[in-house]
């Protein structure tokens, strides 16, 4: 009886020790904002830098990515966006972009979108 519990106190003991299975990935191709009318302007403007890993832009919805620059404040991350920063084109070449679809299409990538 005593070897019994022994075994299992071992078989739990190792079993606390595997690693955790792995999460599936993010399928980012696949994300789009609710309103069809932002998913069109995300498709034709945003979509394909933040889904691109190699682009060198954050990735949409990458919390580790976006982290950082949304702790510099929404005003400057707009500001970005609007000017354009480093690799970023201004509007994020999104001239039918409206300063709140900009608004929305950041919050949406930095997975930060409002409620509704």
């Amino acid at each position: 009886m005593d070897r019994l519990l022994l075994f299992a106190a071992a078989g739990l003991t190792l079993a606390a020790c595997a690693p955790a299975p792995a999460a599936s990935p993010v399928d980012r191709a696949s994300l789009r904002p609710a309103d069809a009318r932002l998913a069109g302007l995300y498709e034709g403007a945003c979509m394909t830098c933040h889904v691109t890993p190699d682009s060198g832009a954050p990735l949409v919805q990458d919390a580790a990515a976006w982290a950082p620059r949304w702790k510099q404040g929404e005003a400057v991350l707009l500001d970005h966006v609007v000017q354009g920063y480093r690799g970023m084109p201004a509007l994020g070449q999104c001239a039918a972009c409206t300063p709140d679809d900009l608004k929305a299409l950041t919050r949406f990538m930095a997975g930060h979108e409002e409620k509704r």
